[in-house]
Parts: structure tokens; C-alpha cells; sequence
């Protein structure tokens, strides 16, 4: 993976893991962050560009949908 790459990752996971402490339900926030965590470990070990772009639209979308639900 690219620097660039990695660092967009980086970046996306650290805003979807801040924006999940905004949920003011205990067990919305838990269960939000544990799904990001578990996402980025299961594709971790992703080489493939199209898919590693495939994904990070994905979770943009997800921290979208986190964000108005904040």
C-alpha cells in the first residue's frame, strides 16, 4: 500500500473512531467501535488497490451516516 494510502486509512479510522465517542447511548458507541475496529483488522492484510478504494468509500459513507446520527 501506498503512503498516501495508508495515511487516508489511517486518517478514516481515526475520524470514524472519534466520531463514534459523539454517540450518547453507552451501548451505541460500544457497539460502533467495536464494529470499526474489527472492519479494519479483517482488512488489515488488503493489497489489492481496487478493493482497499472500495473500502474506504465504504467507511466514508459509514462515517456519514455516523455523523447525522450524531
Amino acid at each position: 500500500m501506498a503512503a498516501s494510502s495508508r495515511a487516508q486509512v489511517l486518517r478514516l479510522y481515526r475520524a470514524l473512531l472519534r466520531e463514534s465517542q459523539r454517540f450518547s447511548s453507552y451501548n451505541y458507541r460500544m457497539y460502533a467501535i467495536r464494529r470499526i475496529r474489527d472492519a479494519f483488522r479483517e482488512n488489515k492484510n488488503i493489497k489489492d488497490s481496487e478493493k482497499i478504494e472500495e473500502l474506504v468509500n465504504k467507511a466514508k459513507a459509514n462515517l456519514e451516516i455516523i455523523h447525522r446520527q450524531v
